[in-house]
């Protein structure tokens, strides 16, 4: 063979692996994808690995129903088998670090499956899509201590955030810091006992931004909280800071991002945020469940 012939044979090739990068194309058990950047060497997934991706999410008149893009955060996830054929799980299954796709699934066949009804956004008959961008593909170890090492880092980040506050805000006389790097600032005193884990107790509370700037609080719902201290029913840092107080005290929690919502975003709270609470405890019962209800705000990571 020559130099042209060889050169005319390799033009071939990627002339057909281009039109097949992004062509539609359908797997044996019906799942429709195309292949938009797939690197062969790369690091493929494995069931129970963890997956770190970005996803947009589409019906079938193309609008968008999420963007983790706009959102802020990729997905995380561990992959598992294919609930069923043609499973978005099964195409995510194909995939490497760096790949992106996108799969298409009937959304008759997704919503029953999922055992839920059909939202209006979303016609009968229709498909949804599915477009992922791999960012990266983890074992339970590796991800494990990724987000060790991660966390460790941004404790050293809010201390010195949280410092930096109580310091401007003349704070740091009055402050009681604890090992796990939560802060409490007593401010009107209370009295007796304080409550411990099964305890229920009834709260007052603001949420704050450390700029000052109010993103929650019982006072704008007409009424005090009631929950469960140590079941996980709210933040740690919630947990932690109300067994603290005494019955009729008032105080200032200053959260670490740890103690909080983490590095997710959490509605209007951006990840690694250090947030302030100004807490009330009007009242505790030893050992006796919080009333029934819907989950309690802030609720549990």
């Amino acid at each position: 063979m020559n130099l042209k012939t060889i050169g005319y044979a390799m033009g071939i090739t990627i002339l057909a692996a281009s039109c097949n990068k992004y062509r539609t194309q359908v797997t044996d058990s019906g799942l429709k994808y195309q292949i938009f950047d797939h690197e062969d060497d790369a690091r493929k997934a494995k069931l129970g690995d963890i997956m770190s991706f970005h996803l947009v999410l589409k019906n079938g008149t193309d609008s968008t129903l999420r963007d983790t893009y706009k959102e802020g955060n990729p997905v995380k996830m561990v992959l598992q088998a294919p609930p069923f054929k043609g499973s978005f799980e099964e195409g995510l299954a194909m995939l490497a670090t760096g790949d992106s796709a996108k799969f298409m699934i009937n959304a008759d066949t997704l919503f029953a499956k999922m055992m839920q009804p059909m939202p209006p956004m979303i016609k009968k008959g229709s498909e949804i899509s599915f477009t992922v961008k791999v960012l990266s593909v983890l074992t339970s170890e590796e991800f494990q201590k990724q987000q060790s090492e991660a966390g460790s880092k941004q404790k050293g980040i809010d201390a010195k955030v949280i410092d930096n506050f109580l310091a401007k805000n003349n704070l740091a006389a009055k402050a009681r810091k604890t090992a796990s790097g939560l802060v409490y600032v007593p401010q009107v005193e209370g009295s007796g006992a304080s409550p411990v884990s099964g305890d229920a107790v009834k709260v007052h509370y603001t949420g704050k931004f450390l700029d000052g700037k109010e993103f929650d609080s019982s006072k704008n719902q007409g009424k005090p909280l009631d929950l469960q201290v140590g079941q996980g029913m709210v933040i740690p840092g919630w947990e932690e800071g109300i067994m603290l107080m005494k019955k009729g005290e008032k105080g200032l929690l200053i959260i670490p991002s740890g103690l909080a919502y983490g590095p997710e975003a959490y509605g209007p709270i951006p990840g690694n945020s250090v947030l302030q609470f100004e807490m009330e405890l009007i009242d505790f019962s030893k050992g006796q469940p919080a009333p029934a209800g819907p989950p309690v705000t802030p609720p549990a990571r």
